[in-house]
């Protein structure tokens, strides 16, 4: 299947098939110069099939987990690209987990004002989120993706048996960005995963569910300017939750927890009882002022308001400015439950 991300000038294809990461020649434009980003915990046969496609490729591979995603590993990438010549119309890869491709793309979007780049996510979180829409960022003193901008990829290939390889708590970490496209936009969605008897059967419908919800979403809203902040459902506070917990957690648990303090009482038995069925957190050990602190340093944050997106029923939200006191009202409230 091919899905067109429509966005004028910057349209690409989202290319979701099983076994496209051994012909990816018939998808990519590989007769050129190429630098291949990953991170150590992808799988090393990944790589190699990847690197063997390629006529002139230079493999860079940095430590996984968040904190590689810093403006040390951009320098990096940009002294890579400077050191082997590479020029705008050569391409950067981003092969891997949503730190590699924001990593990846922030670089590919500053390097020459521009240069071509690809994403072939590797990981649940990565196909069903990170790898469409455009968003590229770093982390900056404690805070996520404080340092970014918007970039399009020039195109994704998502192949599904690269799941096969992801362990139980990665898995489920995906898997609860795609409850939140569902609790947020798609009762059909959350039912299907709710309801699932083997998740891994149902992966293929869910994946290009998600996909083709945030697709809509992004072509309506490229740079973020309403819309799209429903895909921040669970980040506002699950963003907070990460930046405290200092790799603990993965970003996927947090933006768990993240949704359950802003939904209605109703919805969210609902909700928590899909996320333990997934063995995903539903609570976190931090005080609500050490939450606030972190939130109102957010890009969200704006003149002691932050823009939430909030559930009332599963399958619709709404997006809301609230004050800094509201949200902290309603952290607290959920923390005595």
């Amino acid at each position: 299947m091919i899905l067109k991300m429509e966005l004028g000038p910057s349209s690409y294809d989202i290319v979701v098939e099983r076994g496209s990461l051994g012909k990816l020649k018939t998808y990519l434009e590989l007769q050129r110069k190429v630098l291949v980003v990953t991170d150590d915990g992808i799988p090393e046969k990944y790589v190699k099939s990847v690197l063997s496609q390629c006529n002139d490729a230079v493999l860079l591979t940095f430590p996984h987990g968040d904190k590689s995603k810093s403006l040390t590993n951009y320098e990096k990438i940009l002294s890579t690209l400077v050191d082997n010549s590479f020029s705008r119309s050569d391409v950067v890869i981003a092969l891997g987990g949503g730190m590699v491709s924001d990593l990846a793309g922030f670089a590919a979007s500053s390097y020459m004002r521009g240069m071509d780049f690809y994403i072939i996510p590797t990981t649940l979180l990565s196909q069903v989120d990170a790898s469409i829409g455009g968003k590229v960022a770093v982390n900056f003193k404690g805070y996520k993706n404080l340092v970014g901008a918007f970039y399009q990829p020039k195109k994704v290939v998502i192949d599904l048996d690269t799941l096969k390889t992801l362990d139980e708590r990665l898995f489920n970490e995906g898997l609860a960005e795609a409850i939140k496209v569902g609790t947020t936009n798609s009762l059909s969605l959350f039912e299907l995963i709710e309801k699932s008897e083997n998740i891994h059967e149902d992966i293929d419908k869910i994946v290009t569910m998600s996909l083709m919800i945030k697709k809509s979403i992004v072509e309506k809203d490229e740079k973020e300017s309403w819309l799209r902040q429903t895909l921040n459902y669970g980040h506002t506070v699950g963003h907070a939750i990460e930046s405290l917990s200092e790799g603990k957690l993965y970003h996927g648990e947090c933006v768990s927890i993240g949704m359950l303090y802003l939904i209605s009482d109703d919805s969210r038995d609902r909700l928590k009882k899909v996320l333990v069925k997934y063995n995903l957190p539903t609570i976190d050990q931090f005080a609500s002022e050490e939450l606030i602190q972190v939130i109102t340093h957010d890009k969200k944050a704006k003149d002691e308001t932050v823009t939430v997106c909030y559930v009332e029923e599963i399958g619709k939200n709404k997006l809301k400015r609230l004050s800094v006191s509201e949200l902290k009202k309603l952290i607290e409230e959920y923390k005595k439950i």
